[in-house]
């Protein structure tokens, strides 16, 4: 009995970032919104680098714990509608950011202009403020997503992420206008010529997502930041790992 309560007080529960592989403040989302569809696009080649991102080993959202818990409060709200939230990234590396910035610098890839940023300079993504150098996301509180109708999932239309609908890069939500991650003028959420479907679809996505402590970011209709987001001064560079992993 006493070799027992002395291996007892030995083993030192681990602390959860431990348990996880993740840093303190940071869960997979899956582990807090489980209902959540999650197509996590830097992970594979459905992207506009055409390629898996460095530092993205899983297609896993990861967020900081309060940041989840703003989304799980959101996904309760649509669910009983018949709506759910689907997230594209969330996390994002530091390394992942200078990747992406490493690829705005090759001018003879242009593979996947004709999807993503049919009419915009590739040169011009940084300055035009489609992408980054410090990016939101490394933060861990910043989500890019749209919602979908339960039960629908990504279609096989490929054409320019400006096309209309049935027509563009099939992200298996509502219709917003443009595809995921389009460069362009028409995915500004105040963009005019977009529709009265895709118009009310981008308001209630952003007031569903102000009602829940985020913020919008006004060239693309599916970022937002978590207003009390709870490392604003940091930038974090740990892979996205699936769960279980260390």
């Amino acid at each position: 009995m006493r070799l027992a309560l002395l291996l007892a007080a030995l083993i030192v529960p681990l602390p959860a970032a431990a348990q996880t592989g993740l840093p303190e403040g940071f869960v997979h989302l899956a582990d807090v919104a489980p209902t959540i569809r999650q197509d996590i696009r830097y992970a594979g080649a459905r992207n506009f680098l055409g390629r898996p991102v460095a530092f993205y080993l899983a297609g896993e959202c990861i967020l900081t714990r309060r940041a989840a818990e703003a989304l799980s409060r959101a996904q309760a709200e649509i669910a009983p509608r018949g709506l759910t939230l689907v997230v594209w990234d969330c996390y994002r590396p530091a390394g992942a950011v200078a990747d992406m910035m490493t690829w705005t610098r090759d001018a003879a890839d242009q593979r996947m202009k004709a999807i993503f940023y049919p009419a915009v300079d590739k040169a011009r993504l940084s300055l035009d403020g489609y992408l980054s150098a410090r990016s939101t996301h490394s933060r861990g509180s910043t989500v890019d997503l749209g919602i979908a109708r339960a039960g629908a999932m990504p279609g096989y239309a490929t054409g320019a992420c400006t096309a209309a609908t049935g027509q563009r890069f099939d992200d298996g939500v509502l219709d917003f206008g443009t595809s995921y991650d389009c460069f362009d003028p028409r995915a500004h959420v105040r963009a005019p010529g977009i529709g009265r479907e895709a118009a009310a679809n981008r308001a209630m996505l952003a007031a569903l997502m102000q009602r829940n402590g985020f913020r919008a970011y006004a060239k693309e209709w599916w970022h937002f930041q978590l207003v009390s987001e709870p490392f604003p001064g940091r930038s974090f560079d740990f892979p996205v790992m699936r769960r279980g992993q260390r």
